[in-house]
């Protein structure tokens, strides 16, 4: 993982430091700040490839500061929060948070998700062959560009986002139980997937739909998953 800029925000140094231990032995550059705040002002200065961000924090909490990094960036985005809650994992994914991992957290863990955003944001969009773009009826996917349109209008996708819409996109017509979405999108196995999913489908509908409770193209097919509509 060198020469990738990770920003840590947390208004607990022990646990800035402490994360920024792990991902240097992974050769991760670590920028740091202990709020939401610091966290715009350092965005504004420096290339970052992903944030790891604290959602209870002083003067900027981390649901704040997600929304206002979303209105800008795409970089991923991955939520800390000190409750178990899925409310407060759910609304971080609701304004546009990639992944979410629970305090205390594994270490390891936290690294090898960093990994696999990582991965995903340098790479996202790039399956190989054929089908560079796709049209069905008026929602385009431009593989290249990485670029998704609705007539003609740019639709802005986070990196999770889009790579759900591509995979959809690619394969349309069959439909994906929410196992095979997440394990081929989030390319790790799939365990209790089911809200986090959901919530991205859903903010995926009131992108590209003009109706998101009456879907033209992104169909739920109830009790097995769902599809884009050919």
């Amino acid at each position: 993982m060198d020469n990738y800029y990770v920003l840590v925000v947390d208004d607990e140094k022990e646990i800035r430091d402490g994360i920024e231990i792990y991902l240097k032995n992974e050769g991760v550059t670590v920028l740091k700040a202990k709020d939401g705040i610091d966290a715009l002002e350092i965005l504004n200065e420096h290339q970052v490839h992903l944030i790891i961000l604290d959602i209870m924090m002083p003067r900027l909490d981390g649901i704040s500061a997600t929304y206002k990094i979303r209105e800008k960036k795409n970089i991923p985005i991955i939520i800390l929060s000190a409750k178990a809650e899925d409310t407060d994992k759910i609304l971080g994914l609701q304004v546009g948070a990639d992944d979410y991992i629970t305090k205390p957290f594994n270490p390891m863990e936290l690294v090898a998700r960093v990994k696999s955003q990582l991965r995903r944001y340098v790479t996202f969009g790039t399956y190989e062959g054929i089908n560079k773009v796709i049209d069905l009826n008026g929602l385009t996917l431009e593989k290249s560009a990485k670029e998704v349109t609705v007539h003609g209008e740019t639709v802005k996708l986070t990196p999770i986002e889009y790579k759900i819409v591509e995979l959809l996109m690619t394969n349309a017509g069959r439909v994906f139980s929410i196992n095979e979405i997440y394990e081929q999108v989030w390319n790790e196995p799939c365990y209790n997937a089911e809200n986090t999913v959901a919530v991205h489908i859903r903010k995926i509908r009131e992108k590209i739909e003009i109706d998101p409770k009456n879907p033209r193209y992104l169909k739920v097919v109830w009790g097995i998953g769902y599809k884009m509509e050919k």
